[in-house]
C-alpha cells in the first residue's frame, strides 16, 4: 500500500554507508527529512540526482531538514559510491530484508528487484506532506521538494 499525503510516515531503522544505525524517529520532533528512495548507487540517473542534492544540501540544511538517501544496495557498495561522489549526507542500505522499508513506503518494484524513485517530505512530527513517484528511467525535479520544504 502506498503511503499517501497526510499519513504518519513509516518508522525504519537502517544502516547507513558508514555501518550507523539511523532511525527515522530520531528526527522527530527536531528536523524535517526528505526521504528519498533510488534504485541502485552507480547507475546514471542516481548519480546525478544524489549529486545534484549534494550540490544543493544548504537548501535543505537551511530549512532544517535531514537528507536520507535510500537504496537496496550493500551499506559497502553506499559507502564507496558515497566516497567517489563526495556525497556527505547518509545514503542508507534497504538490502536485507531485501526492500522491506521500500515496500513499507511503496515504492519497490518487484519485477526489478529495486526501489523506483520515490520521494517523501516528512515534517517534524512524522506526517507525510509531500510526496512524488517517478518510473525508474525518470530523473526527480529537486526544485520541487524544495517548494514543499517552504509550505511546512
Amino acid at each position: 500500500m502506498a503511503i499517501q499525503v497526510g499519513d504518519k510516515a513509516p518508522d525504519f531503522e537502517l544502516k547507513d554507508n558508514h555501518g550507523r544505525a539511523v532511525k527515522l524517529s530520531d528526527f522527530r520532533g527536531s528536523k524535517n527529512v526528505v526521504l528519498l528512495f533510488y534504485p541502485f548507487a552507480f547507475t546514471g540517473v542516481c548519480t546525478g540526482e544524489l549529486c545534484e542534492v549534494r550540490d544543493n544540501l544548504p537548501r535543505f540544511t537551511d530549512r532544517d531538514t535531514q537528507v536520507l538517501a535510500v537504496s537496496n544496495d550493500s551499506i559497502h557498495t553506499l559507502r564507496v559510491f558515497a566516497e567517489q561522489e563526495g556525497l556527505e549526507y547518509p545514503l542508507l542500505s534497504d538490502f536485507w530484508p531485501h526492500g522491506e522499508v521500500s515496500r513499507a513506503y511503496g515504492v519497490f518494484a518487484e519485477d526489478k528487484g529495486c526501489a523506483v524513485r520515490g520521494t517523501f517530505v516528512i515534517d517534524k512530527e512524522g506526517l507525510v506532506r509531500w510526496s512524488v513517484r517517478n518510473a525508474l528511467p525518470d530523473a526527480r525535479d529537486l526544485g520541487e521538494y524544495v517548494a514543499a520544504l517552504d509550505t511546512l
